[in-house]
């Protein structure tokens, strides 16, 4: 079971680091140009995107739970349907924020409360990387496909290309053409398109003999359909409490002040750096849990959960000490502004105890996801958001200020580990009845 459990984590660990890896690189090239206000506008445009993109992120996950059931279920028919709803709702999603472009920034900015040589760097990031829409939406539905059909070399190698891809172009952009944040933002819309058309291609070598079991009307079937709008529906109501939580506090450090803004961007990457490795053996939970839950098979899927924990147990303690021994070092790699990283220090306690108080919501996720069981994933979402974030939040911020915005964060990441925990029976083992 561990080697099943590896050979879709490792590529999904490898193709996920790709994604922190350009944030870092993002923020480390703005961080490098003298000023604080560029690192501020990246993080403002990125949280506007966070909104878009990260609201299509249902696309990925319940694609992949449905097609990973099918595939269990040897039902090649509904697992060649999946991926074309999904790119259909991509489709539609793309043209709708392409048309609606000039109304999200007017709304977006209106409700940022940032410095405004800080918001016109995050305006002219916007206006370039809101091209990158089609395929970035369309790259979530085909990831979670690919996923779904156990297969993690594929993302994992269009990942790769992308990032290698967008990391050079924006490298160039910044310091050759002398482009700042646009070039970050041209580098990501060209690697994105890049991405789209590698994944075309590795379906048409890979899986084109699918398509003679495609039918026009069961891609349209009320039962399968109806199905898929409600799988999708949850999931992007939890994704929507995420993203709540993480532009909350992006936008709360926006109106401290730009140094705040920019040491809570800084240290937000070290979550990402983690939460995109744990990803890696939460998608495995998708893939496998899915296949056991579609051939019925409880005690292959028992011993899935169970080691996806022993791992997710070694890497947080991993992680945890890696953090207290390198975080300054880590620091000085994003930026060289001494001025960010004294700020930043006192705040470090908090990124240490990140890993070994997340592990578990991550598992936990790819768990539910592989199960389908999307409606306690938006009822324990909701509930760590509206039950624990927020008010913890607002009790501690006059006593504690940025250190109680980052309690916030942790007793969130913890809760939903802690809700999901709960509701584990009636939500998954449940399936097997």
């Amino acid at each position: 079971m561990n080697k099943k459990i590896l050979d879709i984590a490792l590529p999904n660990i490898v193709s996920n680091i790709t994604i922190p890896l350009l944030g870092i690189v993002d923020l480390a090239l703005m961080g490098h140009l003298g000023k604080v206000d560029f690192i501020g506008g990246i993080a403002l445009g990125g949280v506007i995107f966070n909104f878009l993109y990260w609201g299509f992120s249902f696309l990925r996950m319940g694609t992949s739970g449905i097609t990973a059931q099918a595939y269990g279920a040897r039902n090649l028919h509904e697992s060649i349907l999946s991926l074309g709803r999904a790119l259909s709702v991509a489709a539609v999603g793309s043209i709708i924020i392409l048309l609606l472009q000039k109304p999200i920034a007017l709304l977006s900015f209106s409700c940022i409360n940032s410095e405004a040589s800080v918001e016109n760097i995050a305006r002219s990031y916007y206006n370039i990387r809101i091209w990158a829409a089609p395929a970035t939406i369309s790259l979530y539905a085909l990831t979670g496909w690919f996923i779904g059909m156990q297969n993690s070399k594929i993302p994992m190698t269009i990942a790769i290309i992308c990032n290698i891809i967008n990391i050079s172009l924006s490298s160039y952009f910044v310091y050759g053409l002398n482009l700042d944040a646009r070039g970050v933002a041209l580098g990501t819309v060209i690697a994105q398109y890049c991405g789209l058309i590698l994944a075309s291609f590795f379906i048409w070598r890979h899986y084109r003999r699918l398509f003679k079991y495609w039918t026009n009307r069961g891609l349209f079937k009320i039962t399968e359909l109806k199905n898929f709008v409600l799988v999708n529906k949850d999931i992007f109501i939890r994704t929507l409490c995420i993203i709540f939580v993480f532009t909350f506090f992006t936008t709360e450090s926006a109106s401290t002040n730009k140094t705040i803004l920019a040491v809570n961007s800084l240290l937000l990457q070290f979550l990402f750096i983690f939460s995109y490795l744990m990803d890696g053996f939460a998608y495995a939970a998708e893939a496998l849990v899915g296949k056991f839950i579609g051939a019925k098979n409880r005690k292959n899927f028992l011993l899935t959960v169970r080691y996806l924990f022993i791992w997710g147990i070694g890497i947080s303690l991993i992680f945890t000490l890696f953090y207290a021994l390198c975080s300054n070092w880590i620091l000085s790699m994003l930026t060289n502004n001494t001025k960010i990283i004294s700020a930043a220090s006192p705040y470090l306690k908090w990124v240490i105890l990140l890993p070994i108080l997340s592990f578990a919501s991550f598992i936990y996720d790819g768990i539910y996801i592989g199960a389908t069981a999307s409606a306690y994933m938006r009822k324990t979402m909701m509930a760590a958001t509206i039950l624990i974030f927020a008010p913890v939040y607002w009790i501690l911020k006059d006593i504690l200020l940025n250190h109680g915005l980052w309690i916030a964060m942790l007793s969130f990441m913890f809760a939903r580990g802690l809700f999901q925990a709960i509701y584990f029976k009636k939500a998954v083992l449940i399936k097997f009845k």
